[in-house]
């Protein structure tokens, strides 16, 4: 049988749950409480009910929307100490996810069950305000991909995509590109293309080097 989870490396990242008392934090802290996923996983899909809330311990949490003709737009990424403001959506309004999450690497979450949620939202107000303050973050990202996806060249954010990245040499396709921009593969391939013939880019299987980053900053300037 697994041993129930250290809580002292969950406060480490979720503080907001240091005002709980001993025996609250080893109820959080079950074996069962403990999901661990590979990559690749999806951990929750749209139109699904959402069975708790997560707390991200290891990994990283892609979150997607699809449209009917099968195009995805990536709305934002889950880090440890954080969550999916989509969970707390559904939970809070009683619905089903409108998204779905990927597990971008192996993920370990800890899943608080539906009443302790709701516990802590009306009688913990540290926690009340974690889940709030991350509405705030979120809706703002959202706002600026809005912004992006209305008023902004293709290139553009593009361009800007490839520059968030540390590092030079990216290990990426055309196809996941084209997924986080809400496009498609051709009109992705297209462009790299032409920032290649520019000199921006070179160009391998499943790989982008990075070989003119002010050319690029400079097709990225608003």
């Amino acid at each position: 049988m697994s041993a129930a989870l250290d809580f002292s490396g969950v406060l480490a990242l979720y503080p907001a749950l240091a005002g709980l008392t001993a025996a609250q934090q080893a109820s959080l802290a079950q074996p069962a409480a403990v999901m661990r996923l590979p990559a690749g996983t999806q951990v929750f899909a749209e139109r699904q009910p959402c069975q708790g809330f997560p707390l991200l311990l290891e990994g990283r949490i892609k979150v997607c929307k699809s449209a009917a003709n099968g195009r995805e737009l990536m709305l934002y990424r889950v880090e440890p100490g954080g969550s999916c403001i989509i969970s707390s959506s559904c939970l809070l309004g009683r619905s089903d996810y409108n998204a779905r999450g990927i597990a971008e690497t192996p993920l370990t979450l800890l899943l608080l069950p539906i009443p302790v949620f709701a516990e802590l939202m009306f009688a913990h107000a540290p926690f009340r305000d974690f889940v709030f303050h991350l509405f705030a973050e979120r809706i703002t990202e959202l706002m600026q991909l809005v912004e992006e996806v209305a008023f902004a060249r293709l290139d553009q954010r593009l361009a800007r995509l490839l520059l968030a990245r540390q590092n030079d040499t990216l290990n990426i396709t055309h196809q996941q590109l084209a997924d986080e921009l809400g496009s498609v593969r051709e009109i992705i391939s297209r462009l790299l293309k032409g920032f290649a013939a520019q000199g921006l880019v070179s160009l391998g299987r499943e790989q982008i080097t990075l070989t003119d980053r002010p050319g690029l900053q400079r097709i990225a300037a608003p």
